[in-house]
């Protein structure tokens, strides 16, 4: 076994470890595969060094390989006596293996390496740390190429303390000189310390992905709980809606046979009165032409004997019979049908107003998801009541004592502290405003009055403006001059959320979450201005740059 081991070795390639294949001897005397070593040393072209990976030796210039035809013959004669190529498993350490420190010529791979000799062994030399007593005391770790960094590169000794004062490891020299004095350590006790450190952070840490995965599981039942009662609500609401519109399709259909029966009614009585009608103008023409034939008698005797013979009329139909049931009747039918009609829409309305707050309302929302809609606000000058100051690039307003020096202008606001944005708010936009004193935060439309100090002026006191006032005593919100007050946090800053399109207006109370204050739902028939109103010397109110 052990020639067939010897024979194996020596005409194996310690390149690729397999039977030599067109086997080169160079001038070191190791052999190898041709196309090995060539590969080989073509890796190494660019620094023209050519040397033996085993011995390292060096060659210049390049050998020229021939073929060791008595390798060759070789290696043929004991492949024929069923020699095979070394096992995949062996035991000879690769490039990216660490290879044995006592091994020579080919190197094994370590099992182990020990730090107090700060070497690696193979199985068969790893044997003495195994049988002897005194270096079985010896720390055996796997096999490390990084031995080297435990022997201190003053003392080239290996570093068994560790310096706390300035956290790295010494040996027991450095702790006598440069770092005598400081707070130093076995570098075991100092593992040990760490280690249970480490014991500890591992224990917190997996005790925080306990914590975590139950509040994972508890979101997850959260999600089936909100997944189940989505699904019922939308069920449970379909049903609703079906019943609604059925109920809806039957009154139709009630009024439309109501009004069908009293057009027959109507139309038979009619025709009845019609009938007796046409009866009659039949008897009064033929009398007519009764009277037209004695009228024409000349003989007066005749015509005085056949006059008294003739019938007396019949009493004619009265006209109040002829009358029938007025068109207006019918009218207003539509007109209580159309009524109906509007008053659905205004619950309709009013309740998906309610829907919607429900939804809203529960928690405080996040501002992150609203930025992406922020619009960039400026006031305009030529809006701004005389004593207002702007500032900030116009987006800040500010109550002064004096007027300002503002030529006149059709769009001015005269009798309120108003002033109303340079850029029209349409589709999906969100803005914040920073107040101080007393304001009044509002969306209006362009049209809205700017002479006088009446209703149809101030914001929130007629049709074409929707306001939030804000002060320290606390919110309400005013439209077409119906003021609500609004519980709410208190804060210096308010969020307007407009979705024109779908007639939402939101307004929020601002810090580091948003809280909902009012929601309107309604539809705007025209662009909307952002517009301020100040009262007092000193209030202010900033459009905030949006981000």
């Amino acid at each position: 076994m052990e020639e067939n081991q010897l024979d194996r070795e020596t005409i194996s390639c310690s390149i690729c470890l397999d039977l030599l294949k067109d086997p080169v001897t160079i001038p070191c005397g190791h052999s190898y595969c041709m196309n090995c070593i060539k590969n080989f040393w073509d890796d190494n072209e660019e620094k023209k060094s050519y040397h033996c990976p085993q011995c390292r030796e060096t060659f210049i210039p390049r050998p020229v390989l021939k073929t060791s035809t008595m390798l060759a013959a070789l290696v043929e004669q004991l492949t024929k006596t069923g020699l095979q190529a070394a096992p995949a498993d062996h035991c000879y350490a690769r490039a990216e293996d660490v290879a044995c420190d006592v091994c020579t010529g080919r190197k094994l791979k370590a099992i182990k390496s020990c730090l107090a000799c700060l070497a690696s062994y193979c199985e068969k030399h790893l044997q003495p740390h195994k049988n002897s007593a005194p270096l079985r005391k010896h720390k055996l770790v796997e096999p490390s190429e990084n031995l080297q960094e435990n022997i201190c590169s003053r003392h080239d000794e290996v570093m068994k303390m560790f310096c706390r004062t300035d956290q790295k490891s010494i040996c027991y020299l450095c702790s006598l000189e440069e770092h005598k004095g400081h707070n130093t350590v076995s570098a075991a006790a100092e593992r040990t310390e760490r280690q249970r450190e480490l014991r500890e952070r591992r224990g917190k840490i997996q005790q925080r992905v306990q914590d975590r995965e139950k509040d994972v599981k508890l979101l997850q039942q959260k999600v089936e709980a909100i997944n189940y009662s989505a699904e019922k609500t939308v069920e449970d609401s379909e049903k609703i809606f079906t019943e609604l519109i059925r109920l809806i399709k039957k009154s139709s259909s009630d009024l439309k046979q109501q009004i069908r029966s009293q057009q027959g009614t109507e139309v038979s009585r009619v025709k009845e009165l019609q009938e007796k009608l046409e009866q009659e103008i039949t008897e009064l023409k033929k009398k007519d032409a009764e009277l037209e034939q004695l009228s024409g008698t000349e003989d007066h005797n005749q015509f005085l004997h056949s006059y008294p013979s003739l019938s007396d009329l019949r009493e004619s139909t009265p006209s109040a019979r002829i009358n029938i049931r007025p068109l207006r009747s019918w009218e207003d039918m539509t007109a209580a049908v159309a009524e109906l009609r509007d008053k659905l829409q205004d619950v309709m309305r009013n309740t998906w107003t309610k829907i919607s707050l429900t939804m809203t309302e529960a928690e405080p929302e996040s501002r992150a998801g609203f930025l992406g809609n922020s619009c960039q606000i400026t006031l305009h000058p030529n809006t701004a009541y005389s004593y207002l100051l702007l500032s900030e690039g116009n987006r800040k307003v500010t109550r002064t004592l004096q007027p300002q020096s503002y030529s006149c202008h059709p769009d001015r606001f005269t009798g309120w502290s108003q002033v109303l944005s340079r850029e029209s708010l349409t589709g999906r936009c969100y803005l914040e405003v920073e107040w101080r004193g007393k304001a009044i935060v509002a969306v209006a439309y362009k049209d809205i009055s700017r002479t006088g100090g009446g209703k149809e002026c101030l914001f929130g006191c007629n049709e074409k403006s929707w306001a939030l006032s804000c002060s320290q005593d606390g919110y309400k919100f005013g439209h077409n001059n119906i003021w609500t007050s609004i519980s709410g946090p208190g804060s210096s800053k308010v969020g307007v959320d407009l979705d024109h399109r779908a007639g939402v207006l939101s307004f929020y109370s601002v810090s580091e979450t948003r809280t909902l204050l009012h929601r309107v739902q309604t539809t705007f028939t025209q662009p909307l201005h952002a517009g301020v109103w100040v009262w007092g010397i000193g209030a202010s109110a900033e459009f905030c740059k949006s981000k």
